[in-house]
């Protein structure tokens, strides 16, 4: 393992900085503005600068633990639709497997993510990377299990 280089360290402690104001903006009550810039930064860290992304990641998971978000709810129904269970692995590995499947996916397509704790980090990466091209609905809401289905709507570019 190298150690980081100088701009690795100035881009680490920029990093640190947003994650700061991130967090003070939601103490501020603007939690959601805090949730879709964090999610807006780490659409755009996460295939060059994997560690800062997981960093805010984690700065995800704790201002949605706070309560300020919301995102959009429906009737449980299953059906013959693909089942993604991610409670198994290691959270550092949930997000890349949950995009992977959704990649994967046709326009059209739908899976469930199946969770231990509501995945509102992971909406708000989804609305970052592809808003308006997936849906989110929940079908189970814990408090041991989240079941959310997650779809499709856009043609690969």
């Amino acid at each position: 393992m190298t150690s980081p280089t100088p701009a690795e360290e100035d881009f680490a402690g920029l990093n640190q900085l947003l994650v700061e104001a991130l967090l003070a903006l939601a103490g501020a009550g603007a939690g959601e503005q805090a949730c879709r810039l964090a999610a807006r930064c780490w659409s755009l860290l996460r295939h060059r600068h994997a560690r800062e992304a997981e960093r805010l990641t984690a700065v995800l998971h704790a201002l949605t633990r706070s309560g300020n978000p919301t995102q959009e709810q429906g009737d449980a129904v299953m059906g013959d639709i693909a089942v993604l269970d991610v409670r198994a692995l290691v959270p550092a590995q949930r997000h890349r497997q949950i995009f992977a499947t959704y990649e994967a996916l046709s326009p059209g397509g739908k899976f469930v993510l199946v969770n231990d704790h509501d995945p509102k980090p992971l909406y708000y990466q989804f609305e970052a990377e592809h808003h308006g091209g997936f849906s989110w609905r929940y079908l189970e809401e814990g408090p041991a299990v989240w079941r959310v289905e997650i779809g499709r709507t856009e043609a690969r570019i």
